[in-house]
């Protein structure tokens, strides 16, 4: 069958796409709050931890009612434009319930930022975690935390040896992973993608690092570009010598599709937490 995109704002766009779309991210908000202040009255989270200068330099981490046996990165999306942490605290209940602590950044928005900019960000947050939790660090982020997650895991990652030696597994959720198609749509006025941020900044153009391995997760009922950009990082990676899956969850949206890591026993935090 023929797949040709005539119009690419729409073919990105989620939110229209979805009956009651616009529910969201308003849905996210209460869970979230309820979580964080049940964290907090347990005594097992730690939030707005500084990582760098910029004012959006603050990540949240929850802790295991344990030891925590390792770490795992939730990288939240919003095209890199809109969002923070806030939105996805409840998110981390799944991989809380297995032993792990969950780190949430935020990060500088563009267009105050490039998204190289942003990599670099994610990079320093994470390497900030993985100095206060000890054990294996697994990285997941839904949409543009998507690309950023599998950013973490090329052969061109700020994160430095020692950390990208502790990762044991990334879940790309709805992952933007080619960022050419984003200079075709009204958001790169303020992306300000151009060729050659495109080329040294998308995952499914870079090489995987050594022993990289990914599972790239959409939901079967996301837009076909999405669908796309999920099969594609995991197609060109396996011939890079990563370890690679592709799935697509049935009956999941662009939004609910993430809905699997507040619980413990969804395939998806299984999938996370799984070698």
């Amino acid at each position: 069958m023929r797949y040709e995109v005539s119009d690419w704002d729409d073919a990105y766009a989620n939110g229209a796409n979805i009956a009651g779309g616009e529910r969201w991210p308003g849905l996210w908000v209460e869970p979230a709050t309820a979580f964080r202040k049940r964290r907090t009255e347990a005594g097992r989270a730690e939030l707005d931890i500084s990582y760098g200068a910029a004012e959006r330099n603050r990540l949240d981490l929850f802790l295991p009612d344990r030891d925590a046996q390792g770490l795992v990165v939730f990288i939240h999306g919003g095209f890199w434009l809109r969002l923070d942490k806030s939105f996805w605290s409840h998110l981390a209940a799944g991989p809380l319930a297995h032993g792990y602590a969950v780190a949430m950044p935020s990060y500088t928005l563009c267009p105050d930022i490039r998204i190289s900019g942003i990599v670099t960000e994610i990079g320093a947050a994470i390497e900030k975690t993985a100095s206060m939790v000890e054990g294996p660090i697994r990285l997941t982020g839904h949409s543009a935390g998507g690309h950023l997650a599998t950013r973490m895991i090329t052969a061109t990652s700020p994160l430095p040896e020692t950390v990208r030696n502790r990762i044991a597994n990334t879940v790309s959720i709805s992952g933007v992973h080619d960022l050419r198609p984003m200079m075709r749509t009204a958001m790169n006025g303020d992306l300000k993608i151009d060729a050659a941020e495109a080329m040294a900044e998308s995952p499914a153009l870079l090489m995987p690092m050594d022993g990289a391995r990914v599972t790239c997760w959409v939901g079967g009922a996301e837009r076909a570009e999405f669908r796309r950009q999920n099969a594609l990082l995991a197609n060109i990676w396996t011939g890079l010598g990563a370890a690679t899956e592709a799935v697509e969850e049935p009956d999941r949206h662009h939004f609910d599709v993430i809905d699997g890591l507040a619980d413990a026993d969804h395939p998806l935090t299984r999938r996370l937490l799984t070698d």
